[in-house]
Parts: structure tokens; C-alpha cells; sequence
């Protein structure tokens, strides 16, 4: 290929990519193994450069270094060439996007191909590559508003994976007044939004997802004489910046971060163009935390068929009672019960257990967030995110998102993270080293409803 003219190269590759493209997911998944494969590294050849490397130890510091880069060069992927001249073509860095998200759904199904190292290998060398491309450097921030093109704000609403766009009503409100909608976009994919952060401009940290996309607390208010709404904003009332929604965009830049960065941006475009912003939190969903909690569930009424006691003590004896007095005789364990009732999300339409159960959700949620941990870090993927960020954990908010999603996802709960901006830093490292989560006093008082032995972190391989 190094001999073949520029031209021709190009236009290989384009027919390359377009063939790509024409082909359904079983023959994708066998042209990536191959890729994976046969086009990969020479074991032969980097095992015995590699031994040529321990044997220059002790000659010039000029054959060590030619050694050196013959080695690495031994060890880049042939592929990796063939990734770069993509790369040339005008669509070739969304087409590694894509293509990169087609290996990971590979990855991630339960097929045969879930634990290929060629694949896994093939991952890890394009999301280093794409990293490269995606660094903060080369994204351009941009604000959306009612005034952006009509496929920008498309792809926008398409996009909202957080709290749905219902209509263009919904979509101009989030766009519109005391609302800010800032992306991240590239270059290589012009028109195409790569991260989307929603921010909602209060006069208070916000409890509820309904306060902002439902009910705004501070809205655009009617002229007495015309009844029109009044389109400016009145930079006097607002003071707290809410970070509401963030989404990637494209899967193939999954593990590679961005929104980090992106709210750091927008903090500092907020700080522009209102000075007076004193407070920066999330109102974030807690997606996972119902199925672990069913999960813990069946494990305790597994435990109670056998004759077993459960290692972890889910409702206190004194909610067990008032639970079981409000049920009545349902035949059945009181835990069954219970299940059925959050399974179906029918809890929140009963008279009593919304009030019987906020102290003991709030403080399983609490123990899923704070204590529930893998590798260390935070188990809840959202709650990671934003203490890699240096966030605090601060409130956690009872019937915050009742929506279907947000009933199915948290029992209705969500949760403000608070970015002190003089202490992020040193939060961010406390929690990257040594895995310690800055928590307020509300999340903390929860903490210590737990049972002591539930206070120790669990560890999740």
C-alpha cells in the first residue's frame, strides 16, 4: 500500500468503508474478527525483536533506541494503518465512531464472541486512537438554542437519553429561557453533537425532576397588557446552575471521557455570563439502584425459604410490622408482597406505603450510592461520574422523577451532586486514591440508619 498512489488508496478505502456499511451485523461481526485477527500483530516477529532488545543492553545508546522503535513499530497492529487512512476520508472518524460501537456490542452480547482477546484487543488500540482525536482540545463548545439549525435541534431531541423530549413545545423550553443546552461537537463530524449537557437556571437547588421540566420554578412570565410571554430572562432571580440531563452520544466513545469536561466548560461560560451564580449541582437519576434492591430482595426471601437468615438486614422489625398490619393476609411472605408492589410500581397509588416506605427506600438507596461499591469506586455508574468529578454527594430527593423511567430506574428518587468549586481537586483525588466519598450531612445521618455491617463497603468484581 505504501507504493500505490494517494488517489488510489483513498479510493479503496472509501469502497472499503462503503462495503462495510452494506453489511448486516452477522457478516460485520465476522469482518471484524478477521480484522481482529489476521491483520493484527506478528507474535514471531515482536518476540524476537523483543529479544534483540535484551541482547543491546550494554551497546550504544543509538542501537538501544533503533532497537527500540523497530520494536515498537512491530508491535502496532497492521490495522492500525488502515484506521488512518480512514481517518483521511471526510466521514472516516464517525465511521471508526461507529465501527468502534459495533465491536462493543459484540463485547457486550452473550454470544461466543463476548470474550475474543482479538476483539478486546481490537477495542482497546481503536478507543486509544479515537481518544486521541476526541481530546478537549480539538471539540468546539457550542450553545443550542431556538435559533440553532432545525437538525441540530433534531438531533437533540432525538438524542435526550435522560428525560425524553415529548414534542417541539418541550424541546423549545429547554432551549429557551433560564434554560442553557450547550454541546461538545468535532470537526470530523460537523452538525453532530457528541456529549449534550441540559442546565436549568434556578433560584434554588432543585428536589424534583418536575420542577424543571414540568413546572419550571422560574419561567418566562406574562405580560399583564398583551398576555404574550416575556422572552427575557431576569438575571436578578437566578443564582444555582442545575445540571439536569448529560448524554454521550455516540457508543463508540464509551470510556472515553468527555463530559467531565464539558461541564467544566459550561461552568465557566455560566460564571461569563452571570457572575452572580453561586451555587453548580446535578439533579441526577440513580439508574440501577431497583434492580439491586429486587435483587437484594430475592436474596432475603431465598434465605427465608430455606430457613436461612439473610446476611442483610433490608427493613427494620418496626417496618416489617407496619407493613405487614397495612397488607393484611395476603398468604405469602410480607417481602413477596412487597416485590409485587415494586414491580409493578402500583406501591406509589396506595394510601399508606409511600409514607410507610420513604425512611427505608432513602436509606437502601443511601447504602446502594454511598456503600455499594466495584473496584472500589461507586457502583451506581451516575454517582462514579460526578465523584470522579470531585462532586459532594448531597441530597437525596423522595419522589423526585415519578415517571414511568424514573419509577422503573430509582423508586422515584434522584440526587443532587454539589460541585464546590474551591474543592473539586482535592475531592476528585481523595476519591480517585483513596476512594472516599465527600458526602453531606443528610447522606451521611441515612448512612448511619444503616446497620453497622452495612456501612463497610461491599466490593462488586
Amino acid at each position: 500500500m505504501e507504493h500505490t498512489g494517494t488517489a488510489t488508496v483513498e479510493f479503496n478505502t472509501q469502497a472499503l468503508c462503503d462495503f462495510y456499511r452494506t453489511l448486516i451485523p452477522e457478516d460485520k461481526t465476522t469482518f471484524l474478527k478477521t480484522l481482529a485477527q489476521d491483520y493484527s500483530i506478528d507474535h514471531r516477529i515482536a518476540s524476537h525483536l523483543a529479544h534483540n532488545l535484551y541482547l543491546s543492553q550494554g551497546k550504544t545508546e543509538a542501537v538501544i533506541l533503533k532497537t527500540e522503535e523497530r520494536l515498537k513499530a512491530a508491535l502496532t497492529p497492521v490495522y492500525q494503518q488502515l484506521f488512518g487512512q480512514i481517518a483521511h476520508l471526510g466521514d472516516g472518524v464517525k465511521f471508526l465512531v461507529d465501527m468502534r460501537a459495533d465491536i462493543l456490542n459484540i463485547l457486550s452480547s452473550n454470544g461466543t464472541d463476548q470474550d475474543s482477546p482479538h476483539l478486546k484487543s481490537l477495542n482497546t488500540n481503536l478507543r486509544d486512537l479515537i481518544s486521541l482525536w476526541f481530546s478537549v482540545g480539538f471539540l468546539q463548545l457550542e450553545r443550542v438554542t431556538w435559533g440553532s439549525s432545525c437538525d441540530m435541534l433534531q438531533k437533540i431531541s432525538e438524542y435526550e437519553a435522560v428525560h425524553p423530549i415529548r414534542n417541539w413545545t418541550d424541546l423549545k423550553r429547554r432551549v429557551g429561557p433560564y434554560r442553557r443546552c450547550f454541546v461538545f461537537t468535532h470537526s470530523a463530524m460537523p452538525r453532530e453533537p457528541v456529549v449534550v449537557l441540559h442546565t436549568a437556571l434556578t433560584d434554588e437547588i432543585s428536589d424534583s425532576i418536575q420542577s424543571i421540566v414540568h413546572h419550571p420554578t422560574l419561567s418566562p412570565e406574562a405580560d399583564q397588557n398583551t398576555g404574550m410571554m416575556e422572552r427575557q430572562e431576569k438575571p436578578e432571580s437566578i443564582n444555582t446552575a442545575i445540571f439536569y440531563s448529560i448524554t454521550s452520544t455516540q457508543k463508540g466513545l464509551q470510556g472515553i471521557e468527555l463530559g467531565n469536561y464539558l461541564i467544566k466548560k459550561v461552568v465557566k461560560e455560566l460564571q461569563v455570563e452571570f457572575p452572580q451564580i453561586q451555587q453548580f449541582a446535578s439533579l441526577s437519576p440513580i439508574p440501577g439502584f431497583k434492580d439491586w434492591l429486587m435483587g437484594e430482595i430475592n436474596r432475603a426471601v431465598h434465605a427465608e425459604s430455606i430457613g436461612e437468615r439473610s446476611t442483610q438486614i433490608l427493613f427494620t422489625k418496626q417496618e416489617l410490622r407496619e407493613l405487614s398490619t397495612n397488607f393484611g393476609h395476603q398468604g405469602q411472605p410480607i417481602l413477596v408482597t412487597l416485590k409485587q408492589f415494586l414491580h409493578t410500581n402500583s406501591w406509589v397509588q396506595t394510601e399508606f406505603l409511600p409514607e410507610i416506605l420513604q425512611v427505608a427506600l432513602m436509606r437502601l438507596c443511601v447504602r446502594y450510592l454511598y456503600v455499594e461499591k466495584r473496584r472500589g469506586f461507586a457502583l451506581n455508574p451516575v454517582a462514579n461520574f460526578h465523584l470522579r468529578n470531585g462532586a459532594v454527594m448531597w441530597r437525596l430527593n423522595w419522589m423526585a422523577d415519578l415517571t414511568p423511567r424514573g419509577l422503573g430506574a430509582s423508586c422515584g428518587m434522584m440526587v443532587n451532586y454539589r460541585y464546590f468549586l474551591g474543592l473539586t481537586e482535592q475531592n476528585s483525588k481523595q476519591y480517585l486514591e483513596n476512594q472516599q466519598i465527600e458526602a453531606s450531612s443528610q447522606i451521611l445521618e441515612l448512612v448511619k440508619l444503616l446497620p453497622n455491617k452495612e456501612t463497610e463497603s461491599k466490593s462488586h468484581l
